[in-house]
């Protein structure tokens, strides 16, 4: 189909920014990403749905639409929920590149563009297959996959089911060894393939646009390599259907990222709970997550999802960290994300992921919760670089908030301008003197209360003599008014070093949490 042919699909109500002349590009396909540079994901002639999370300053569009116009991109559609408009430095990116650039109407879901746009490419397939395609697409929107697996059976003999590489069963009656068929999925050189042992063959949904960790699978009974050419066209319909059904289930993505921004920000959060179905005296756990690795932030959002006990989580974007507000059920769900995660291991041989899981709170503590979770995702993070030395190496790790110290918890319950002020007062002068002289006190400080105010290990560890590290730390104390030997103002230094470190600092990599 055409770019053009958006146009004319009532239910889309797209509209042309720019680019009225090159719409008789051809889609191949969609893809929604949130990445900055998503160029190595795509394989051209595809139609790119993107909230612009990936946005934080004007340049950032010259960025993305140049990866898109590289990779052969047909055309973008966009919408900005927190501006309320397409930014004018997108419009211009994409006037530059010639890329034909659409508006989505603000209560139009991407999952609903996706749907519209893969039927009409579905519908352009071999025509002794549509009429049960269509029949089984009518059944997804009424009753689910289900149905959908159930006629599939009845009509054409195929036993299926959809699975997600935790053996979670999404669809269909529950298979044989649900978590071996996810075993084998994961760690399959090449899809589809056959597992012999339970005569069954695995597909992916999404093979050539999601790692397998964040995918979902179909599983038949039989060998692919015995079955007549219409059958296996079928199962790559049955994907396409497979793959709607997901972005169905995945229209919350944007009221997940407002209630996840607002919990992390401190703003007012009880209406986008009840909005969400959520009652004002619900208890929730804060879930951060980070990946190490080839994974990107949206397959991490799926990956933390799926691995969440319980249903309805509430997962959003911080960063290059996700985040989830997950309804508390009372069961230990440290445990439940270690198993779930444990499962994923085979597909984990490049990656790693660090998760921190948050003390259980009502909605006014959410904010805390969300910092309480990223410093023990933090936690997890170091634990997980430690254990990447041969023969120890594990590619999951999970903190709970209980293994902080006493003083994280004390600083992810202080105000964000209580926090900045404090280690501004301290820190400023000397990082404005390092600036100004090409000093480094704010290493040696921070040296000097790692080694418990030892001059000689300091000095050691600096590669320093012993008298240049007292010169320094007198400098440190002319400068802040500050005394190096009392207990007292040792603890400050110490609370503002890691505030520096700390969520809103502006540094990056694992010195955030």
């Amino acid at each position: 189909m055409k770019l053009r042919s958006l146009l004319a699909m009532p239910a889309l109500r797209l509209e042309v920014v720019t680019g009225e002349d090159e719409l008789d590009r051809t889609i191949r396909w969609v893809v929604t990403t949130d990445l900055l540079d998503p160029g190595r994901y795509l394989r051209g002639r595809e139609l790119v749905l993107t909230g612009l999370v990936w946005r934080s300053r004007p340049a950032d569009s010259e960025t993305f639409v140049r990866a898109l116009a590289d990779a052969g991109v047909s055309g973008l559609a966009a919408w900005d929920l927190a501006l309320g408009a397409v930014p004018d430095d997108l419009v211009e990116a994409c006037r530059r590149h010639r890329l034909p650039l659409f508006k989505v109407p603000e209560d139009v879901a991407f999952a609903t563009v996706t749907e519209e746009v893969v039927r009409h490419l579905s519908g352009a397939r071999a025509a002794d297959l549509t009429a049960v395609l269509d029949r089984h697409r009518r059944l997804v929107e009424g009753t689910g996959l289900g149905a959908v697996l159930d006629l599939v059976g009845r009509d054409l003999g195929m036993r299926c089911h959809v699975l997600t590489p935790t053996g979670r069963v999404v669809a269909g009656p529950r298979p044989p060894a649900p978590a071996a068929l996810a075993r084998a999925f994961l760690t399959a050189p090449r899809l589809p393939c056959h597992v012999p042992r339970l005569d069954t063959s695995i597909f992916a949904v999404a093979e050539d646009t999601t790692s397998r960790v964040a995918d979902w699978f179909i599983a038949c009974e039989g060998d692919l390599a015995d079955w007549p050419a219409e059958r296996r066209t079928l199962t790559t319909e049955l994907a396409a259907i497979v793959a709607l059904e997901r972005a169905r289930q995945n229209t919350e993505h944007r009221v997940a990222q407002e209630i996840v921004t607002a919990a992390a920000t401190g703003a007012e959060i009880v209406p986008g709970l009840e909005r969400a179905g959520f009652a004002p005296s619900t208890e929730f756990t804060a879930v951060a997550a980070s990946a190490h690795g080839t994974l990107r932030p949206g397959e991490l959002r799926t990956v933390l999802a799926e691995v969440l006990p319980g249903t309805r989580p509430l997962v959003g974007l911080l960063d290059d960290q996700a985040i989830a507000i997950a309804p508390a059920a009372g069961q230990d769900i440290v445990a439940e994300i270690q198993d779930a995660l444990n499962a994923l291991v085979p597909g984990l041989s490049a990656d790693g992921i660090a998760v921190g899981v948050s003390d259980t709170v009502t909605a006014a503590g959410l904010r805390g919760a969300v910092e309480e979770a990223r410093y023990a995702r933090r936690l997890a993070a170091t634990r997980l670089r430690i254990s990447r030395t041969p023969g120890s190496h594990s590619p999951v790790r999970v903190v709970r908030h209980d293994e902080l110290a006493t003083h994280v918890l004390l600083l992810a319950s202080v105000p964000d301008d209580v926090r900045h002020m404090f280690q501004v007062r301290l820190l400023d002068p000397l990082r404005a003197y390092d600036e100004a002289h090409g000093a480094d006190l704010v290493r040696t400080l921070e040296t000097f209360l790692q080694n418990s105010g030892s001059w000689t290990r300091c000095a050691e560890q600096l590669h320093l003599h012993v008298n240049s590290v007292r010169y320094r730390v007198q400098r440190i104390q002319d400068l802040t008014g500050r005394d190096l030997s009392r207990l007292e103002d040792r603890v400050d230094f110490f609370l503002a070093l890691r505030l520096m470190h700390s969520p809103g600092d502006g540094s990056g990599g694992e010195g955030r949490p």
